[in-house]
């Protein structure tokens, strides 16, 4: 099973909320505190575009950066929570948008923080199979659209990002395998609870609440219980990597590169303690973007790339961890 993540390229909107701006919406916001236990200090909104609009950038941002000829794009993957419509899938819009051939193949998943770990291991498949050479995996989120404006926790934490990442052929490369995992009893732990067909709109629309904390909730809003999240990443993580190790016959010191989803500071600082990961091998990039769910690994394994810290030879490992819930992993060789 060869494979090469080629290129990445990212999106963020032009729109920035900093920690200033929430400070002075919120007067009573202990802003160190959350930022300390975040890590972030801003976060792009993604205001009138959509998560195609953003996928559809990142991924005009690749074609541009790599001079790739678009007709060798044999598949597209959308990987995200949102998209235009219920139906047709998304990666349907962004054939079209980006002038793909009609002989491409064009699907959706929706896998939250962990979507780019399925997206990979997809794209894999596809590559495995022969049905495909050259796969466009796009993930964009729009998530802040989904948060209560007067839910203060969740804004201070979320942000609007989207990646398009080309995975080709390759004989020499190799992702090696991947290792998934589901507890579905946790699944409203994570959730936009009305909206669909178990609870839909208007007539599960439910008037405003306030939690213990201040923040304004609604069930049409997104949802996220932050003590079950983090026992459950610091917990599952670290059995995660031991399996992705194990299966791949490799030890803990021959990994040159931990990147975890970037849930937030406190969770990835944890994690590299219990782990014992040195903090030169702990990527941690979050501050100016904040949790991008399904985008976080991409972003920040663009971005070490980008700035040399990671360099070809190396091995990385990709762990995500979330909604669902649900976990996921694999070893790359850069």
């Amino acid at each position: 099973m060869n494979n090469k993540i080629k290129y990445i390229s990212c999106y963020y909107p032009d729109k920035v909320t900093t920690n200033q701006d929430l400070q002075e919406e919120f007067p009573n916001l202990k802003i160190k505190e959350l930022t300390r236990l975040t890590g972030v200090t801003s976060r792009h909104i993604s205001n009138d575009l959509t998560s195609v609009d953003m996928g559809v950038e990142a991924a005009r941002n690749l074609f541009k950066k790599t001079n790739i000829d678009k007709s060798i794009i044999d598949f597209v993957i959308f990987c995200s929570a949102g998209g235009d419509y219920i139906t047709p899938a998304s990666a349907c819009i962004i054939q079209d948008k980006l002038g793909l051939s009609q002989n491409c193949g064009a699907f959706d998943i929706n896998q939250g923080c962990t979507g780019y770990i399925y997206g990979i291991s997809l794209a894999d498949s596809l590559i495995t199979s022969g049905n495909a050479q050259n796969i466009l995996l796009i993930t964009s989120e729009a998530i802040t659209k989904t948060i209560h404006i007067k839910d203060s926790s969740n804004r201070a934490i979320f942000g609007d990002a989207a990646t398009a990442s080309l995975i080709t052929k390759s004989g020499d490369e190799r992702t090696g395998g991947f290792v998934f995992g589901t507890d579905g009893s946790k699944y409203d732990k994570i959730i936009i609870k009305n909206g669909r067909e178990r609870y839909p709109l208007p007539a599960f629309a439910e008037l405003d609440r306030m939690d213990n904390y201040g923040n304004v909730l609604n069930d049409a809003n997104f949802y996220m219980d932050g003590s079950e999240v983090f026992n459950f990443s610091v917990t599952k993580a670290p059995e995660l990597v031991s399996k992705i190790l194990q299966n791949h016959g490799i030890t803990f010191d021959e990994i040159d590169y931990f990147i975890f989803h970037q849930a937030n500071q406190i969770i990835l600082e944890t994690l590299g303690k219990k782990l014992k990961i040195p903090n030169e091998k702990l990527i941690i990039d979050i501050e100016k973007t904040g949790n991008t769910v399904s985008s976080t690994i991409p972003i920040a394994l663009h971005n070490a790339i980008d700035k040399g810290v990671i360099n070809v030879g190396d091995k990385v490992l990709l762990a995500g961890f979330g909604v669902g819930f649900s976990w996921g992993g694999t070893i790359i060789s850069i």
